[in-house]
C-alpha cells in the first residue's frame, strides 16, 4: 500500500496548485503595488495634517493680543486674561555689572516679585532685540529698525525702545533708577477683573493751572511713562513708535540734516517721545476706542483724582502710585499706602546732553517746582528784564555768573569738608579700635601673669591723619584733643602659685574680675 500523498507532492496536484499559484503570483501582485499604496499614505498624511506643515509667513507667528480695538485694516487672536509676568529694564550695561545703586533697585523687582520673569535690554543687545522683533521674521517692519538704527540720542532711543517691547512683549517697564515698593498685583486694585484691563498707568504731573505757560504749559500734564504696565500689541504703543519716527523725521529735515545729527533741548524731548507724547497718544487712544460716544476724553477727567479709574480699557492710577514724593501736584510721600514705586533720578542725566531753557539771569524756571508764586515772580522778573537797556543786562547777567560761581565754591567747598570729616572720623576710630584691643590683651596677659606683649608699630596705636585734613584750624584743634584716657585695670594681682590651686572658671579671684557669662558674657577676657 502506498503512502498518503501530501497535498504539496506533485503526486496530487489538484490539491497542490492552488497554494502554488498563492506563492508565486500574490506576492508579485503586492510588489507591484506597493509604489502605489506609499503614494496613497503620504497624500493622506499631507491633507490631514496640511494645517500643521503649512508655513507661516514671516509677519503671522502667533502672539498674544489685547481687547483693544485693532487698527484699521489689522486682524488680531483672542487676547489673553492677564497680564504678562515680566518685568523690563534698559540700561548701558548688563545687570552683572550694575553699580550698587542699580543692584539694589533692580532687585527690588525680583525680591517683591519672585514669580515674575527679569530682563535688561542694554546698549550691546538692544539691536538685536529690535531685529529679532521688527525684522523679517517678527513683525516685518524694516522702516522701525533702521530708524532704530540711525537714532543717536540715547534718551530717545530709550524712549523709542521700551514702548516697541511693550508692543511686542507687553509686561511692566520701569526706569532703571525706579524701585518697587509694592508688589506688581498690587498695581491692578481688587475691584477690578485685570480681564477687563489692557493697560495701568499713573498720572505724573497734575498741574493744569500752567497749561498756558510757555515753557511749562506742554508738560503740566502728563501720565508717567518711567513705570507702566500693558499687555501685548496695544495699538497705543506702535502709534506712538510711528509717531516718533514720523516727527524725527520732521526734526531732521526742518534741520537739515540726517536723523543721527538732529539737536534737541529738554522741552522736544518731553514733547517727541517723553511724558507728553506717551500722553497725547493715550488720550487719543481712549477717544478712539470710546467710538466717540459721550464726551472728548481729556485731561479734566484725571485731574485731582482721589482714586484710580478705568477708561477705554486703560486703568489710570492717582499721582501717589508711580510718582509719589514730588512735592508737587499733592503726589504724597512715598510711605504711604497707596505708593507703588520711588524714582531715584540718579540715572536721570540725560538733560545735560539736552538742556532746558534757562534764563541768563534768572535760570531755569523748573526749579520753582511748580510752585506758583515762584513760577510768577520768575515770569515777572524775566519781563521786566526785556525793558532793560543792554549794559543793564549785560550787568545783570555778570552778576548771576559772578553769584551762580560763588554758590559752586561752596557747595564744593562744603563737599569737600564733608570728605575730610569723614576721614578724619575713621581715622579717630581706628584709633580707638588699636587701643581698645592692646588694653584688652594687656588685660589678659595680667591676669595669667605672663609678660606684656612686645610695643606694636606705632602706626597701629595712632594712624596718621592725612595732612590736607589738619590745614583747617578747627580740624586741627579737634586733632589735637586726646582720647580720654582709659581707666586703669582693676584685677587684682595674681596670687602667688600655690599647690594644686583652682584656676578655673569657679576661682574667686577668676571671678572678682569678670562678669561671668551674663550680659558679658560675650566679652574677651579683661574687657573694660
Amino acid at each position: 500500500m502506498s503512502p498518503p500523498a501530501s497535498p504539496l507532492s506533485p503526486l496530487s496536484p489538484k490539491m497542490g496548485s492552488f497554494p502554488a499559484k498563492l506563492r508565486n503570483r500574490v506576492p508579485t501582485q503586492m510588489r507591484r503595488a506597493i509604489p502605489l499604496y506609499i503614494t496613497c499614505l503620504i497624500i493622506l498624511f499631507f491633507v490631514l495634517n496640511a494645517d500643521v506643515l503649512a508655513v507661516p509667513r514671516p509677519n503671522s507667528v502667533l502672539r498674544r493680543h489685547s481687547h483693544q480695538k485693532p487698527l484699521a485694516g489689522s486682524t488680531q487672536p483672542p487676547p489673553p486674561a492677564g497680564f504678562p509676568r515680566k518685568v523690563w529694564q534698559s540700561w548701558k550695561v548688563d545687570p552683572f555689572t550694575f553699580d550698587k545703586r542699580d543692584s539694589d533697585t533692580a532687585r527690588s523687582w525680583t525680591t517683591r516679585n519672585p514669580g515674575y520673569r527679569y530682563e535688561v535690554l542694554t546698549d550691546n543687545n538692544d539691536m538685536v532685540y529690535v531685529e529679532d522683533h521688527f525684522g523679517p521674521n517678527g513683525f516685518n517692519r524694516p522702516d522701525i529698525v533702521d530708524m532704530y538704527r540711525a537714532i543717536n540720542a540715547t534718551i530717545i532711543k530709550a524712549d523709542l525702545l521700551r514702548y516697541m517691547v511693550m508692543y511686542a512683549e507687553g509686561g511692566v517697564y520701569a526706569d532703571i533708577d525706579v524701585e518697587a515698593l509694592r508688589p506688581i498685583h498690587r498695581f491692578v486694585p481688587e475691584r477690578y477683573n485685570p480681564a477687563d484691563i489692557d493697560m495701568v498707568i499713573g498720572v505724573e504731573i497734575d498741574q493744569p493751572e500752567f497749561c498756558d505757560h510757555p515753557i511749562l504749559g506742554s508738560k503740566s500734564m502728563s501720565f508717567c511713562q518711567w513705570t507702566f504696565m500693558c499687555k501685548p500689541h496695544l495699538p497705543v504703543m506702535l502709534k506712538l513708535v510711528e509717531n516718533i519716527m514720523s516727527w524725527l523725521s520732521k526734526i531732521a529735515a526742518e534741520q537739515n540734516v540726517p536723523v543721527a545729527e538732529v539737536v534737541l533741548d529738554f522741552d522736544e524731548v518731553i514733547s517727541g517721545t517723553g511724558p507728553s507724547a506717551f500722553t497725547i497718544a493715550v488720550l487719543e487712544e481712549m477717544n478712539r476706542q470710546s467710538d466717540g460716544g459721550g464726551d472728548k476724553i481729556t485731561w479734566s477727567r484725571f485731574h485731582g483724582m482721589d482714586e484710580s479709574k478705568v477708561v477705554s480699557r486703560v486703568l489710570v492710577l492717582d499721582v501717589e502710585a508711580f510718582a509719589a514724593g514730588q512735592g508737587h501736584s499733592d503726589s504724597g510721600v512715598h510711605n504711604a499706602r497707596g505708593a507703588l514705586v520711588k524714582h531715584h533720578y540718579h540715572a536721570s542725566n540725560w538733560p545735560s546732553k539736552h538742556p532746558r531753557f534757562s534764563h541768563p539771569v534768572y535760570g531755569e524756571v523748573e526749579r520753582c517746582n511748580w510752585d506758583a508764586a515762584c513760577v510768577k515772580k520768575w515770569d515777572d522778573d524775566v519781563e521786566a528784564y526785556k525793558t532793560l537797556s543792554p549794559e543793564e543786562k549785560q550787568r545783570k547777567a555778570e552778576d548771576r555768573k559772578a553769584e551762580r560761581a560763588r554758590q559752586l565754591e561752596e557747595a564744593r567747598a562744603a563737599q569737600e569738608q564733608a570728605i575730610k570729616l569723614e576721614l578724619l572720623g575713621q581715622a579717630q576710630r581706628k584709633a580707638e579700635e588699636e587701643a581698645r584691643k592692646k588694653a584688652d590683651e594687656d588685660a589678659k596677659q595680667a591676669l595669667f601673669g605672663l609678660a606684656p606683649p612686645a610695643q606694636p608699630p606705632a602706626h597701629l596705636l595712632a594712624p596718621a591723619v592725612p595732612d590736607e585734613l589738619v590745614s583747617l584750624p578747627e580740624l586741627q584743634q579737634e586733632e589735637q584733643q586726646q582720647l580720654p584716657p582709659l581707666p586703669p585695670f582693676a584685677f587684682p594681682p595674681p596670687a602667688p602659685p600655690a599647690p594644686q590651686q583652682d584656676l578655673g572658671l569657679g576661682s574667686p579671684g577668676f571671678l572678682d574680675g569678670h562678669e561671668g557669662m551674663g550680659e558679658q558674657g560675650n566679652k574677651p577676657f579683661g574687657s573694660l
